[in-house]
């Protein structure tokens, strides 16, 4: 890595994807709005017999940062057995504020904060439409909507 991140790293969806496989531990938690839950979707974990942790990085219409964020995923995550060395994966739509939530959660103690590239969504395409050139949708994962 060629520059000091305030975290454990970048992840494609699918590496992400394939660490919440393989560990029992990992979790993923998407700090996207309650809005985008609702009328965008979220990441579908039910094979893996997990659910993803939700909680606003910023919420809507302020987007304000919510001061409590690390306390309540600190929480979330000791509730689904995610201790404070365990990987967990931040998803936001493209990518931003879950490098800025890894952040807050690395330096509340957390070892192993893992930004998710590209988000659940990705950026804008040629028509100015998001899920198709990067993101967890593009790259073909799980995901349901309500």
């Amino acid at each position: 890595m060629s520059h000091f991140l305030p975290y454990a790293g970048d992840v494609s969806p699918s590496d992400a994807w394939d660490s919440l496989k393989a560990d029992g531990r990992a979790a993923l938690v998407d700090v996207r709005t309650v809005a985008e839950w609702s009328f965008v979707g979220v990441a579908d974990l039910g094979t893996l017999a997990k659910r993803p942790i939700f909680q606003e990085w910023q919420s809507y219409p302020t987007m304000q940062v919510d001061p409590g964020f690390a306390d309540k995923v600190a929480a979330a995550l000791e509730a689904a057995g995610a201790g404070e060395d365990a990987p967990v994966f931040f998803l936001c739509r493209s990518g931003a504020r879950s490098q800025a939530a890894a952040a807050a959660m690395a330096a509340r103690g957390f070892t192993q904060c893992f930004n998710v590239l590209g988000g659940f969504e990705g950026p804008l395409d040629g028509a100015r439409r998001r899920g198709s050139t990067a993101g967890w949708k593009a790259d073909g994962l799980p995901w349901m909507q309500s």
